[in-house]
C-alpha cells in the first residue's frame, strides 16, 4: 500500500511513524515547504507543492498511490480542496485528519469571528496592545490598524505588518507560565489566535483567562463539500487496509 501523506502538523508526524512501522506499507510525507527547518517525519519526504489540484492528480497518478490523508493545518484551506479535488479526479482513497478545535471553558471571554478581517475589525473595540497568535501569513489583515502588535511566528514574517509592533520567533509547545510572563511582560490587552486547537498552543487561552484578556477566536474554515474529517492517528490507521 503506498500513501502519500499532505503534512507539516504533529499528528502527520505521528501518523508517519505509525506507517513508515507497518509492514508492506510505503509512506511518504509530503511538506509544503513554508517553515525554515520543519520537524522531519519518519520515512520518505518531499518537499514543496504539487502545482495545484491538478498537479496532485498528476503525481498520485505517476506514483500509483493508494491512499492520499490530508493531514494538514486546520487552516491550510486551499491545499485541502486541492486534495479533494485531486482525490476525486483520480479515484485515490482520501483520508481527512483534523485535530478537534478549542472548547471555551468557564472565565474565558472569548469573540468567535469567521475570518483574519472580521478579526480585525473587532480588535480596536477591545484593547489597543494586541498579542496575534495567528501564523505570519495572518499578520497582513491588520496591518493598518493603530495600536501596538506583539507578533509571534516561526519564521521571520514578510510585509505588510502593523507600524507598531515587537517580533517573537518561536516554536511550540508553550507553557502557562511562559505565556502568563509573555502577556503580562507586554501589557497585552487582547489576545488574537485562529481556533488551531492541539495541545502545544493551547497554553496562551489558559493565561488569557487567568488574567481576564478578551479572547478573538477566528474560527476555521469549512471542509470542502461531501469532504468529512477524522479526529486522530488511530482513526485514520483503523481505515486503512491492513
Amino acid at each position: 500500500m503506498r500513501v502519500l501523506i499532505l503534512g507539516g502538523t504533529g499528528e502527520a508526524r505521528v501518523l508517519a511513524a505509525a506507517l513508515h512501522a507497518r509492514p508492506g506499507t510505503d509512506v511518504v510525507s509530503s511538506l509544503a515547504g513554508r517553515v525554515n527547518l520543519p520537524a522531519r517525519p519518519p520515512g520518505r519526504v518531499r518537499s514543496g507543492g504539487f502545482g495545484g489540484a491538478t498537479g496532485l492528480a498528476d503525481h498520485l497518478t505517476a506514483e500509483r498511490i493508494d491512499v492520499l490523508v490530508d493531514a494538514t493545518h486546520p487552516f491550510a484551506a486551499s491545499v485541502t480542496a486541492n486534495a479533494a479535488a485531486a482525490a476525486l479526479a483520480t479515484g485515490v482513497r482520501l483520508v481527512v485528519l483534523r485535530r478537534p478545535g478549542w472548547t471555551e471553558r468557564p472565565g474565558d471571554e472569548w469573540r468567535r469571528v469567521p475570518t483574519l478581517d472580521a478579526a480585525a475589525a473587532l480588535v480596536p473595540e477591545l484593547g489597543r496592545r494586541v498579542f496575534l497568535a495567528v501564523g505570519r501569513g495572518g499578520f497582513a489583515a491588520f496591518a493598518q490598524l493603530p495600536g501596538w502588535f506583539l507578533l509571534r511566528s516561526v519564521d521571520p514574517p514578510g510585509p505588510p505588518l502593523p507600524a507598531d509592533r515587537w517580533v517573537v520567533l518561536d516554536r511550540g509547545p508553550f507553557t502557562v507560565d511562559g505565556e502568563r510572563a509573555l502577556l503580562r511582560a507586554h501589557r497585552i490587552d487582547v489576545l488574537v489566535t485562529r481556533d488551531s486547537g492541539g495541545a502545544a498552543t493551547s497554553a496562551k487561552l489558559t493565561a488569557a483567562r487567568e488574567l481576564g484578556l478578551p479572547v478573538v477566536m477566528v474560527d476555521r474554515p469549512p471542509l470542502p463539500p461531501g469532504v468529512t474529517a477524522v479526529t486522530g492517528v488511530a482513526e485514520v490507521l483503523a481505515r486503512l487496509p491492513v
